[in-house]
């Protein structure tokens, strides 16, 4: 089922792994932070299948286009995931603030939004190998 190197199982196996990481987020959302609103819980839930289809489908390119160098899954799942998080910080910076701080308390090393980011990294690694180790890597997943 899993032998030949396809975007769509990929796209796929990205998603799927988006929409646990996302779950994730939606129910354990109001343990850290109970003011969050169901716009936020959503908001969280989409967004991290939204990461897991941008992971899945940048499988494509196994090597950078500008610098002629290897683009390994272990490399673009993290940075993607990261940036993707980044962003995340910068449009919900208030919120996440808010969620870092009533976890961590207000003098706590962990307050800074940001923090998201390097979990970002973390589950961007986590889809890479996924929809690396399912649908391949490489041009050759586009088909012919």
């Amino acid at each position: 089922m899993f032998g030949n190197p396809s975007l769509m199982t990929r796209i796929a196996v990205g998603k799927l792994a988006g929409l646990i990481f996302g779950l994730l987020g939606f129910v354990m959302t109001p343990y850290f932070w109970p003011e969050a609103t169901m716009f936020f819980r959503w908001g969280i839930l989409l967004w991290y299948i939204t990461v897991g289809a941008v992971i899945g489908m940048f499988g494509v390119m196994d090597r950078h286009p500008m610098f002629n160098m290897p683009f390994k899954w272990w490399f673009r799942g993290p940075w993607i995931g990261g940036w993707m998080n980044f962003i995340l910080a910068l449009f919900t910076y208030d919120q996440l603030k808010t969620i870092m701080v009533g976890f961590f308390g207000p003098d706590g090393m962990f307050t800074s939004p940001f923090w998201f980011v390097a979990e970002g990294a973390i589950v961007g690694l986590v889809i890479g190998y996924l929809a690396t180790r399912f649908g391949g890597e490489g041009p050759e997943t586009a088909g012919k």
